[in-house]
């Protein structure tokens, strides 16, 4: 089996497309006595996503890691080696796992704004209309596959934001029914899902995407930059995970000093992130602009959290920050 190598290193990013590519440096795994288990592993969860597809059933991650302690011998130590595997699969056939009748353990994110979902019954087949408008204090949920979902929207933009806090905040002060966006919460990196309603939805109808995270590495590149460009681990389906026309609209270093916002210092793990991304990300080494906020970010030493601009009061950044950002849209990082 001729797998790909699925790490940064062996990904490019092509700014005309938008997203990383794979290189297409692989990895062959035979059938010796030293990879017996794992090729036994590979092919045992190929005939699972079979049964799947032939029964209709859905497995999440967590109940294949579960199902495969009935292969003896073949069975995972842990559900990371179970996840690789299949990815590996994932990457041997060129389809994505929610095609193979496997998805994650985790929700796809929330939404809130001026969005009318078009979703259908499980039993009858009926269309069903979820308005984003109408869930009081709540949110409409994404659900883990999102491929059948049909959209109407006026919306101008979306507005996808790392926390639940601030989305919440943004929700409680009307900022998607005043500006007339469409809210997501990512909830922290992303899901895939999240990824790909954000992307099928910016597509379908033509919306900005702007991001807005925390002004720290793990804001900027573990998730901001996946969400924009996809991933080296999920390279062989970033064309498909990606949302290359978002654009980061904060925070950045610059904001905390014009908005004199409260800070922490840079921890260890936040500096070796930042030095590897500008010595190793194809992405940051492409764009100038990341790598002067970067450089500007370390020699401050400091981060800062997207709650911090509550200094200047709960209202500040749905009535002052965001709007006055959002009418510097060229100023945006890329």
């Amino acid at each position: 089996m001729k797998l790909p190598i699925r790490t940064l290193g062996n990904v490019r990013y092509h700014p005309r497309s938008g997203y990383f590519r794979l290189s297409g440096r692989e990895k062959v795994r035979t059938l010796t006595v030293a990879t017996v288990r794992t090729f036994a592993q590979t092919l045992k969860m190929l005939s699972m996503s079979l049964d799947l597809i032939h029964t209709g059933r859905h497995s999440t991650k967590r109940e294949a890691y579960y199902q495969a302690y009935n292969w003896q011998q073949a069975a995972f130590a842990a559900q990371e080696e179970s996840d690789t595997v299949m990815d590996d699969v994932e990457a041997l056939l060129g389809v994505n796992r929610e095609q193979l009748h496997f998805r994650a353990d985790e929700h796809g994110g929330e939404v809130a704004g001026e969005l009318v979902v078009i979703d259908r019954d499980r039993r009858s087949g009926k269309k069903l209309q979820i308005d984003c408008r109408r869930f009081g204090s709540g949110a409409y949920s994404v659900p883990t596959v999102v491929e059948e979902l049909e959209f109407r929207t006026q919306a101008k933009f979306i507005l996808a934001v790392e926390t639940k806090g601030m989305f919440e905040r943004l929700v409680e002060e009307d900022f998607p029914k005043t500006r007339h966006c469409i809210l997501v919460s990512m909830g922290g990196v992303p899901s895939r899902a999240c990824r790909r309603f954000i992307r099928r939805l910016a597509d379908g109808h033509g919306l900005a995407v702007y991001v807005f995270t925390d002004g720290d590495p793990y804001g900027y590149f573990n998730i901001y930059r996946t969400l924009k460009v996809g991933s080296g681990n999920a390279a062989h389906l970033n064309e498909f995970f990606c949302v290359p026309q978002a654009r980061f609209l904060g925070v950045t270093p610059n904001d905390i000093v014009e908005y004199k916002l409260p800070t922490h210092a840079l921890k260890d793990v936040d500096r070796k992130r930042a030095q590897d991304a500008l010595r190793n990300d194809p992405f940051i080494r492409h764009h100038k602009p990341w790598q002067e906020a970067i450089d500007r970010m370390l020699q401050m030493g400091v981060r800062v959290e997207q709650q911090a601009l509550a200094k200047h009061g709960l209202e500040f950044v749905a009535r002052e920050y965001l709007p006055r950002k959002l009418r510097q849209v060229d100023r945006f990082l890329p």
